[in-house]
């Protein structure tokens, strides 16, 4: 019993002065003696750790006062301990403190490998995404993994590897193939709806705050189109510099594609009549289905602008050119680092000014321009956070009320980072011909 006794106290760590206690030197040894499992340590267990490693002061914060058992002090993290309630001061306790922590980690990695933790306490990449939590800066700014890289672990040791976002060329060509459909859809719908305009003699313009309030601009329509024209300059450039293009690309076309698509159904059910006096609009009849298609044809090559000549009546819920300012707006703002802030203003200004002229020409109605904005923030942002929340990508109910999404979006695993680099180098031409 001695002999054992005095290999135990061999096996013991150099305690702290501070700690210097007999009593407690037995204690620790016997404790060691034990060699009880992390996972099953109590409070006295973690306690005595904290003793052992010099940090006798935090003992009364940690175990007493927020009661960290084995497990908890496994996933303790240095944000823990900076951050309320624990706020510890001394910059210095804090990193002794994580280097021992870590050191307990990496001692203790099979652990943190069945609790699903990452080398450092973390939960993997794949596991914040599940649970609802970023767990990293989408501009690649932060301290953690970057937007291509996952924790593998392998025969109870963690190693870091670097994961590919694939492009998935054929899904965007699918993407782009859909809003082109839809675009022309839209047109088609446009020219039915164009036969169907109320009478202006019958059906006078609808009562309006805004636009009985602020006198008509006439070159302020062609103002809102300049303003769609510049931010689209803007999208297209963030696009071609940007690495994931191709990932862009496939969400832009989708959404704009399904906002596109409610917007047949809603102009179509019902026909509001015309917003001023100086729209000379009524129904006309285009005759045959090729006259119609004709029709079709000449909105959808001109884009729906006026300044391509196209002129289309009927068309009011909701606004069209206001769906495209604020979805342009919103990828130029979400794709561009935060640090951009010259780039997010003018973004935000050239929206909110072509809303603002949309109305000022009395072309739309302001519950046209405000369904319109408030559809295409919604959905744009329940699409990215279903994109970055896993769990939603892998849930049933996603697959069945957007199959889109769960098609377009299902080997994306998180949020798509911000990383540019030159389209048409010479190295990246010849890996994607020679792969």
């Amino acid at each position: 019993m001695k002999l054992q006794r005095l290999m135990c106290q061999k096996r013991l760590p150099v305690l702290s002065p501070a700690c210097d206690d007999p009593s407690e030197q037995v204690e620790g040894a016997e404790m060691a003696c034990t060699q009880v499992s992390v996972r099953r340590w109590t409070t006295k267990h973690v306690a005595k750790w904290l003793k052992e490693e010099g940090f006798c002061d935090y003992v009364d914060l940690l175990c007493n006062r927020h009661r960290l058992d084995g497990t908890s002090l496994l996933t303790l993290t240095e944000y823990d301990l900076r951050s309320p309630p624990l706020e510890l001061k001394v910059l210095g306790d804090i990193k002794r403190l994580m280097v021992s922590l870590r050191k307990l980690q990496k001692q203790n990695s099979d652990v943190l490998e069945d609790l699903g933790l990452g080398c450092d306490g973390h939960v993997p990449q794949g596991d914040w995404l599940r649970n609802g939590d970023s767990g990293r800066d989408c501009d690649g700014a932060g301290g953690g993994l970057s937007g291509e890289q996952y924790l593998q672990y392998s025969n109870g040791k963690c190693k870091q590897h670097t994961r590919r976002l694939d492009p998935e060329y054929w899904k965007t060509v699918v993407s782009s193939v859909y809003v082109v459909f839809v675009f022309g859809f839209t047109s088609f719908v446009m020219v039915i709806v164009h036969e169907r305009v109320p009478d202006m003699r019958t059906y006078p313009p609808l009562p309006d705050i805004f636009l009985d309030s602020v006198p008509r601009i006439p070159w302020a329509f062609a103002m809102a189109e300049a303003c769609g024209v510049i931010l689209c300059n803007i999208w297209l450039l963030v696009l071609l510099l940007h690495k994931h293009r191709s990932i862009l690309l496939r969400r832009l076309c989708s959404l704009m594609g399904t906002v596109f698509m409610l917007r047949c159904v809603t102009m179509f059910v019902t026909s509001l009549s015309v917003p001023g006096q100086h729209l000379q609009c009524s129904g006309k009849i285009y005759g045959d289905m090729w006259a119609k298609l004709r029709r079709a044809v000449a909105i959808w090559s001109g884009f729906g602008m006026s300044l391509t000549g196209v002129h289309t009546c009927g068309d009011y819920m909701f606004s069209g050119h206001t769906v495209v300012l604020t979805m342009l707006n919103f990828f130029v703002t979400e794709y561009t680092p935060r640090t951009w802030n010259f780039i997010h203003t003018l973004s935000w200004v050239l929206n909110l000014f072509g809303i603002f002229f949309i109305l000022a020409a009395h072309e739309h109605y302001s519950i046209d321009v405000f369904i319109a904005f408030y559809i295409t923030t919604r959905l744009f942002l329940y699409y990215h956070t279903l994109a970055n929340t896993r769990a939603y990508q892998q849930s049933r109910r996603a697959r069945i009320w957007f199959p889109m999404f769960s098609f377009f979006e299902c080997n994306v695993n998180g949020p798509v980072p911000n990383e540019y680099g030159w389209p048409f180098s010479k190295p990246t031409f010849m890996r994607r011909l020679i792969g």
